[in-house]
C-alpha cells in the first residue's frame, strides 16, 4: 500500500512537526543531542535536502535542522530516501537495516552511528502515527 504526501510543502510541514517532536521530548531530545550525530536527508522524489544537527548551546530545542545544503557543518551520516519511505519508517512500517540492504534507503557515512539512534527515536513512531491519524489519514499506511 502506497501512501503519497499531497505536496513537497506538506512533506516538510509533517518533517518539521516530527522533529520538533523529537527535539522537544524530554528523553528523546537530550539523547539525540548528546549524540551528536549530524546527518543529510534527501528526498530524492521530492528534490528536497533536509540537514539536522544537535542544538549548540543557546539554541532552543535538542535539535537543529535546516532544509538546504547550505549548512556550516558537515554530515556524519548521509541517507537518501523516497518520502514515502520516509512516512513508512516513522509509522514504524520499515525496517532501516532492510531497506538499506534492498537500497530503498541509500547511506554514506558512520552508518554505525546512524543504526544506534534507532533506539532513541522509536518512541516517536506512535506520536507520528497520532498526528497521521487524526491530521494526514492519506499517509496511513
Amino acid at each position: 500500500m502506497t501512501a503519497s504526501f499531497t505536496s513537497p510543502a506538506e512533506f516538510r510541514e509533517v518533517m518539521d512537526r516530527l522533529f520538533a517532536i523529537m527535539s522537544e521530548d524530554p528523553e528523546m531530545g537530550p539523547a539525540l543531542r548528546d549524540a551528536d550525530v549530524p546527518q543529510r536527508f534527501e528526498f530524492e522524489d521530492l528534490d528536497m535536502v533536509m540537514n539536522v544537527r544537535a542544538a549548540l548551546p543557546g539554541e532552543p530545542g535538542n535539535l537543529y535542522w535546516e532544509w538546504t545544503d547550505e549548512v556550516d557543518w558537515k554530515p556524519k551520516v548521509r541517507m537518501k530516501m523516497s518520502s514515502e519511505i520516509a512516512n513508512r519508517y516513522f509509522q514504524g512500517k520499515e525496517n532501516v537495516a532492510l531497506a538499506i540492504a534492498r537500497r530503498r534507503i541509500k547511506t554514506g557515512g558512520d552508518i554505525k552511528a546512524a543504526l544506534e539512534l534507532i533506539p532513541i527515536t522509536r518512541p516517536v513512531y506512535a506520536h507520528y502515527r497520532e498526528i497521521i491519524r487524526a491530521e494526514y489519514p492519506h499517509l496511513e499506511v
